[in-house]
């Protein structure tokens, strides 16, 4: 009797054990489950966005609109003249203000007619409709956009062999520029492409530049202008241990290194003042404040402020760009199509995707920022025509009520909504065309 007694003390004591062993891992799963689960993020437009919405709805803008903040804008370009050096100039970068009375507004409030452009249409705009403009390009064109440049230049004043400097990053490419100027018997200002650290094309070491020099002389049309060194990366480059002040100063002690091979060719004939040594980009602008090698940064995108550009470099500039788009319809929970079953699963998981908003338009290169957490569905995929946000069921939006998104980057997302609405004061004063990609 004794020995049954104890045995089934002993079955009891393991089955204690087990139950709080595995009430013990209920509570673990349960508790790993909790800290892993998105956390909830809902509320409504702040009184910035509610202004924004309501000015859009006031202007009938009830389709996808591309917004910008003159405010804020101005904000931005006070703050990029207060850290420009004496002596320093500021070109324009005009891919990420791709609009005529926008590029016109920041050159007068600027005060500079310096503009780096991108595209050949564009480049034939800006030479018809700003013709005092002093234009650099922002990468190497191919020969034939170069000479369908000059085919479509009507006459004007504009004067190409005196305000455009073509940018050259090969010695083959130099050949073929070479070939257009005695082809079309004109002039040509060259500027080297550098490259001093990105790696994404141009002159990489000073001996290379003796022999493009040498081309240069002995063609009667052509004409050395300078330098040009894109150092985005920089941003990038971690602060610890002294890497991103080192990568800072490899970078322009290279740039000066060919300076240097360019007075040592030129000798006396060596002008200072004619060239053009242009530097940095939104992301390191303010890097070259102390700067005494470039006589130029470029710098376009910090004055708008999408997304991409929220560097600590840039910490005193502020969003002046978004998107506005209304809200075409809501439902109480999301469904994806075909794994209908899953729904309260995922709908459980995370709590941000509790309702569903379809909106005019989508797919853009944006990211929702108001109301604060609305979120794209990876099941769902992404649309152009109605894209599905969802949010938690916190979020307040009804049909007609809009979202507002900020641009991941300037250059190609404001060409997709016609004309920019200006925002100011609370209400959409203006519109500014933008740049079409063709003729």
């Amino acid at each position: 009797m004794r020995d049954s007694f104890e045995k089934i003390k002993e079955k009891l004591s393991t089955l204690s054990r087990r139950q709080i062993i595995l009430g013990g891992g209920t509570l673990a799963a349960a508790g790993f489950i909790a800290n892993q689960r998105p956390a909830k993020n809902a509320g409504a437009h702040n009184d910035y966005f509610l202004s924004l919405q309501n000015a859009v709805k006031q202007a009938n803008l009830a389709r996808p609109t591309l917004v910008i903040d003159k405010q804020r804008l101005d904000q931005n370009i006070a703050t990029l003249r207060s850290h420009l050096r004496t002596g320093m100039n500021y070109r324009i970068v005009a891919k990420s203000l791709p609009s005529l009375p926008m590029l016109e507004y920041v050159m007068k409030e600027t005060g500079t007619n310096r503009l780096m452009v991108f595209h050949q249409p564009f480049l034939n705009l800006v030479a018809t409709r700003l013709p005092d403009a002093d234009i650099l390009l922002g990468k190497p064109m191919p020969v034939a956009a170069a000479a369908r440049f000059y085919d479509e230049l009507g006459r004007g004043r504009f004067t190409p062999a005196r305000q455009i400097q073509w940018l050259i990053d090969t010695p083959a490419r130099l050949a073929e520029y070479a070939e257009l100027a005695t082809a079309k018997n004109i002039d040509m200002r060259i500027n080297f492409e550098l490259d001093v650290g990105l790696h994404r094309g141009g002159l990489r070491e000073p001996g290379e530049l003796p022999a493009l020099l040498n081309a240069i002389d002995a063609h009667p049309r052509l004409s050395f202008s300078g330098f040009m060194g894109y150092d985005p990366h920089l941003a990038s480059v971690p602060g610890v241990l002294g890497w991103q002040a080192s990568a800072f100063e490899s970078s322009t002690g290279l740039y000066k290194a060919f300076i240097n091979q360019a007075k040592s060719h030129y000798g006396d004939r060596w002008q200072q003042d004619q060239m053009t040594f242009n530097t940095a980009g939104s992301p390191t602008y303010q890097m070259h404040e102390e700067s005494t090698h470039a006589t130029e940064i470029a710098v376009g995108s910090a004055l708008v402020k999408p997304t991409h550009f929220d560097v600590a470099t840039l910490d005193d500039h502020v969003p002046a760009s978004f998107i506005t788009t209304p809200v075409l319809k809501v439902r109480d929970k999301t469904e994806i199509p075909a794994l209908e079953a899953i729904g309260p699963l995922t709908r459980f998981w995370d709590r941000n995707s509790a309702k569903t908003f379809f909106i005019y338009g989508g797919n853009w290169l944006a990211e929702p920022v108001s109301p604060p957490g609305l979120q794209t569905n990876d099941l769902f995929g992404r649309s152009s025509n109605q894209e599905m946000l969802n949010g938690s069921d916190e979020v307040t939006l009804t049909t007609n009520d809009y979202v507002v998104l900020r641009p991941t980057q300037s250059e190609f997302v404001f060409l997709q909504f016609g004309d920019m609405a200006l925002f100011e004061a609370g209400e959409i004063t203006d519109t500014w065309p933008v740049f079409t990609q063709g003729a």
